[in-house]
């Protein structure tokens, strides 16, 4: 089978759309449901006569290459719930509970170890969840000493060790904790900086809090500072959340994620006690949207893609520009493929050329650990066409754009036999401005960057016997 992919040539990035370059009636007509395409096949191509056995001999097969490791740990305990959440978590205000959970973590980590070449180094650590500051100072102490143990953590200057943080769950002292564990990169939770919209989705946040800790982290010397917004939330209107960016980027952040809100309360509970008619329109949502590309590119930020966006001198922008961007169930990273081993209830793998699943039930995930076997549910094992779309996929969402004569040289095959029903079914959307070609050459325009997943889905093989209803809306 031909080597797995290497990194695009370098290229320019295209500009954000401008005022001109926006045009509402083409967004609307396109903005159908479709995956995030932080994996290729997505999670509802899994299956579960993948078992245990199916990861560990990934695991064996993954040391050949010598791929440095990525681990995420997934920590599911919140004190409180935020309506909108779509996360795997679990109420409550007792950090003890989270003792029997860091054993069976460790359990975890030796049962996967045990398969791993441990002098790979570990490039990425990334702590996710619910809310990983939930856990008290010894216990984050505690977890990483148990993950240095089994894993072997790094101190390297370019690692990217980064852990989600709830500023309503935290102070400086946490910060300084944080960073004396090795962590360089933090994400804080925002969302809103309005009282209305604070209060609609329970979550009581001022911007003193925020302002707090980024000031701490500044002065400790963190590498990069990212700050989640949302929007399409309950009571939300272009003028009121111009205002929240407008603080923002007062704040300076490195880097911003401003993710739409998909209200499926059918599949999350807690989206349940938000009122549906209090939710900004689906005009109110484009103009929210057109207001915040346009006011983060006057503030001098670059539009990674979907929605991210970054400094000219961070690290996502530098990897975009030379084409080494990566995306991974996170979404955009900066460093080169890892295998990443996921850790925790719901926490996904990504290893050599599988995905593995944890369940998302606590009960089942600590039944399995207790009974000497690592916890996978389900995955998935990709054929030679899965590693090829992958690719094209993966590379399309990071540069906006793909050359299929050089996939087709990566891959051996004739790229425009194999492409062929792909590249008719991309005609309409050529024709109507959102990707340019040339010959085997895609490149996204302007506004093609914003329904990028679109143009993904027509690499996609399994969507045409998957139900839309399962994903989000693009926009």
């Amino acid at each position: 089978m031909p080597a797995h992919a290497t990194a695009a040539a370098p290229h320019t990035t295209p500009a954000a759309p401008s005022a001109t370059a926006w045009d509402e009636a083409l967004l609307r007509r396109y903005d159908k449901s479709g995956p995030r395409y932080t994996s290729y096949p997505t999670a509802l191509a899994f299956h579960e006569q993948f078992t245990a056995d199916d990861l560990t001999q990934a695991l064996e097969r993954s040391n050949e290459s010598q791929r440095p490791l990525s681990l995420y740990v997934h920590v599911p305990f919140c004190r409180k719930i935020c309506f909108y959440c779509a996360c795997n978590k679990i109420a409550t205000k007792n950090t003890q509970l989270a003792e029997p959970y860091l054993s069976r973590l460790d359990r975890e980590m030796v049962l996967a170890a045990r398969h791993v070449d441990t002098r790979r180094p570990v490039q990425q650590l990334h702590w996710g969840g619910g809310t990983p500051t939930f856990l008290s100072l010894a216990q984050m102490s505690d977890l990483i000493d148990r993950l240095d143990a089994r894993f072997g953590l790094s101190m390297a200057p370019d690692r990217d060790y980064a852990i989600e943080i709830d500023p309503r769950e935290a102070d400086v002292f946490t910060l300084r904790h944080l960073q004396s564990l090795g962590f360089n990169r933090l994400s804080l939770g925002v969302q809103d900086l309005n009282p209305q919209v604070q209060k609609a989705i329970n979550r009581v946040q001022p911007r003193v809090l925020t302002e707090t800790l980024m000031d701490e982290a500044h002065r400790l010397g963190f590498r990069s500072l990212n700050l989640d917004l949302i929007y399409g939330l309950p009571f939300q209107t272009e003028r009121s959340f111009a205002e929240t960016l407008r603080q923002v980027i007062e704040l300076n952040p490195a880097r911003l994620s401003v993710f739409n809100y998909a209200h499926m309360p059918t599949r999350f509970a807690p989206q349940r006690r938000i009122n549906e008619e209090d939710l900004p329109s689906a005009d109110e949502k484009l103009a929210i949207l057109h207001t915040t590309i346009e006011m983060l590119t006057n503030a001098g930020y670059v539009h990674i893609g979907m929605d991210h966006f970054a400094r000219p001198d961070d690290s996502l922008t530098i990897a975009q520009r030379n084409g080494s961007l990566q995306r991974n169930f996170q979404g955009y990273s900066s460093h080169a493929q890892c295998d990443l081993i996921g850790l925790g209830v719901s926490a996904i793998s990504r290893v050599a050329d599988v995905y593995a699943q944890n369940p998302t039930s606590l009960e089942l995930y600590e039944t399995a650990l207790d009974q000497g076997r690592l916890a996978t549910t389900k995955g998935l094992r990709l054929n030679e066409d899965d590693l090829i779309r992958r690719d094209v996929i993966e590379r399309l969402m990071c540069d906006m754009g793909i050359d299929l004569a050089a996939v087709g040289q990566r891959w051996g095959i004739n790229a425009a036999d194999y492409f062929n029903p792909t590249l008719e079914q991309l005609r309409g959307a050529e024709q109507d401005g959102l990707l340019v070609r040339d010959g085997l050459s895609l490149r996204a325009t302007a506004m093609g960057r914003l329904l990028i997943r679109h143009l993904a889905m027509a690499f996609d093989a399994y969507l045409p016997k998957q139900s839309a209803r399962r994903y989000s809306k693009i926009l």
